[in-house]
């Protein structure tokens, strides 16, 4: 059982150098646990500190009894490991470094342990450890430095120091580290030429070394000792630099999480050894050795958080996903009115593309396959019908927020003047607009289309799309009253994952050059001819974003549904202009006497709602994904707010017509 907190002798008594390594532990973990008190005040938990400190030195019998644990504390743990790795991936990848958190987050960890740095996470260190030990006084310090015997100058001339050897040990094996990772080819052939023209990580073994040789040779003075160290330090800046020129070249050929993780792994690592340096320096200090355990504790924290690894991990890949997605997200946007003529063409094209769809899902619905099957021709329909809207240059309405949103986190960088502010209004009013244009035009072609195909099989005798069961189950589906409004909340995120996939996919195309493959392979210029190979390489360098996209898009709303429905979730897909394309079919299959149903209307109703939520998630998920990316932060909502109900307010008809030439 825990000893009570308020009692800190019940501690004292219970401190037993004899006892089995496991209760030793856990009686270090609950001194701790007493120190930290209920963690509301940093300065109380460090005056506790202070207090268990005074006291032992004033009872001969506990300083006795303290220093006996402590030898056996210090003989029986090994410390390199929580120096040297603590903080640090096993395997200097992405992956392995999630599954290590997951372990540390969902496994108990054991206190029978010689390893110091599975000890240290057994006290779950946060960012309160770290105020209190910052907080602890000087003249505390002193005492404890008294109380924990540290070996300052009692060593043999020429020899180490069992502490001094610990910090050896764990700075060799920190640059080792450092230095693999800046020999690995993945990070060695991407960085500047003139970083691999200064060769930094070559001479950073000697440096090393020459600082060794100063700390352990009595005839070194400090200020020759201090000459090793700031060597050693300028060196360790110098391979940090050349690896940061590798971030110039992911920017300009692809990002990757995997190389961006192996730099954030050596930044740490060159952190950790400028603390192992303070602290042989420091002679003994127990400031020094306090500001370690402080840094230790900031790093465990941290490496147990899958968020933070996240979030250091994948914003540049965010933000180069962002960058791409916006790229193609400007085409989306109409300024003028010649523009908006150009999108409402495009948007009747894809519309009465999607009017063929709508026909084709009923012909697969016919065939009564089963549910898997079924979601897997349906997706390839959709995914075939949304490729070609893209050949064709034509355009879906849906589509257009998940690339239009990061196009317009893009300007938000620029809004602290009256005029730049401005400017992003007129892109939301361009936005708003092109969207509607590009509802109607959807809207007014697939309609028509669905109606026209309709009416020539009932003139050629063959079956209608549906009949009238399916019908009155097709207006049931799209009621108001019923979930429609998830599933078209679902859809959206759906479009936006559908936008990030597409990103993605071209961050890897460009990243692994192959555009460049595709064109001097030697089978397909064999094949293909060298004009045609390297026209290929080309054209997939430009639309491998929008293939990617519509494919996945139309896998996911065939398949994702059907998935669903395995699991017993019962998620389906509502599409606004598939929606409208069967609502039109079940208005022709029912006649005009279902204008008098309440179904109807009640699907009409359904339909008025699933454009603008399909239309708002995906714009929503993938503004807050490029504003994230792009680290735009401090915005003054409040004045985009107001500015855009200005706009409204004074010019209305701009949201919905294109500006007069």
């Amino acid at each position: 059982m825990p000893p009570n907190q308020a009692d800190f002798l019940t501690l004292l008594r219970t401190m037993d150098a004899n006892a089995p390594r496991a209760e030793r532990h856990l009686w270090l973990y609950w001194l701790i646990t007493w120190i930290r008190g209920d963690k509301s005040s940093p300065a109380y938990a460090a005056e506790r500190v202070g207090l268990f400190v005074d006291t032992v030195l004033t009872h001969p019998e506990a300083v006795v009894k303290w220093r006996a644990w402590w030898r056996v504390f210090l003989d029986e743990t090994d410390a390199t490991p929580l120096l040297a790795d603590l903080g640090f991936a096993p395997r200097a990848t992405f992956l392995s470094e999630i599954s290590h958190r997951l372990r540390l987050k969902l496994l108990p960890i054991t206190p029978e342990t010689r390893n110091l740095a599975v000890l240290f996470q057994l006290f779950e260190p946060r960012p309160f450890d770290v105020q209190w030990l910052q907080a602890i006084e000087p003249q505390t310090l002193r005492r404890l430095e008294t109380l924990l015997e540290f070996d300052g100058g009692n060593t043999q001339p020429g020899s180490f120091s069992p502490r001094q050897a610990v910090l050896l040990d764990a700075l060799t094996y920190c640059v080792g580290q450092v230095n693999a990772a800046g020999y690995a080819s993945e990070i060695r052939t991407r960085m500047s030429e003139d970083a691999q023209h200064l060769r930094p990580f070559h001479d950073l073994p000697l440096s090393l070394e020459r600082f060794r040789y100063a700390i352990s040779t009595p005839s070194q003075s400090l200020e020759e000792c201090e000459q090793a160290a700031t060597l050693l330090r300028t060196q360790l800046d110098s391979c940090r630099h050349a690896a940061y020129t590798v971030y110039g070249h992911l920017q300009e050929q692809g990002i990757s999480v995997e190389i961006v993780f192996r730099l954030r792994q050596m930044r740490k690592r060159i952190i950790r050894c400028k603390h192992l340096i303070d602290s042989l320096m420091a002679d003994g200090s127990v400031q020094a050795t306090v500001n370690l355990v402080t840094h230790l504790a900031q790093e465990s924290y941290e490496t147990r958080s899958l968020k933070a690894l996240f979030t250091t991990s994948g914003h540049m890949l965010a933000e180069k996903v962002a960058e791409r997605s916006a790229e193609s997200g400007e085409h989306y946007i109409t300024r003028d009115a010649g523009e908006y003529r150009q999108m409402l063409r495009a948007a009747v094209g894809g519309g009465a593309v999607i009017g063929l769809t709508t026909w084709g899902k009923f012909a697969i619905y016919s065939l009564a396959l089963s549910p898997f099957w079924d979601g897997l021709t349906a997706g390839l329909n959709y995914a075939l019908s949304f490729v070609l809207i893209m050949l064709m240059h034509w355009t879906v309405a849906t589509k257009q927020p998940a690339f239009t949103a990061p196009a317009m986190a893009a300007k938000l960088k620029s809004i602290d003047h009256e005029e730049e502010l401005d400017g992003f209004v007129d892109e939301v009013v361009n936005l708003f607009r092109s969207q509607v244009a590009s509802i109607l035009g959807n809207l007014a072609a697939v309609i028509p289309v669905v109606l026209l195909l309709s009416w020539l099989l009932d003139l050629w005798g063959h079956r209608r799309m549906i009949d009238e069961a399916r019908a009155l189950h097709v207006l049931h589906d799209m009621t108001l009253l019923g979930p429609t409004v998830l599933f078209a909340a679902f859809t959206g995120v759906l479009l936006f994952i559908s936008s990030i996939v597409a990103g993605w996919i071209e961050n890897w195309f460009v990243l692994n050059q192959l555009d460049s493959a595709i064109r001097y392979h030697p089978k397909l210029r064999h094949f293909l001819g060298n004009r045609l190979a390297a026209a290929t390489g080309q054209y997939l360098l430009h639309n491998v974003s929008g293939l990617t996209a519509n494919i996945s898009l139309g896998l996911m709303l065939g398949l994702i549904p059907a998935v669903a429905h395995f699991f017993g979730l019962g998620l389906e897909v509502r599409h606004v202009t598939l929606s409208a394309g069967q609502i039109a079919a079940a208005v022709f299959t029912l006649g005009s006497s279902v204008l008098d149903k309440s179904e109807f209307w009640w699907a009409v109703a359904g339909l008025a709602v699933v454009g603008p939520l399909n239309l708002g998630v995906s714009f929503y998920c993938a503004f807050r994904v490029a504003i994230m990316a792009r680290g735009v932060t401090g915005l003054d909502r409040k004045r985009i707010h107001a500015a855009i109900f200005a706009r409204v307010r004074k010019h209305p008809a701009t949201f919905l017509l294109p500006p007069k030439a």
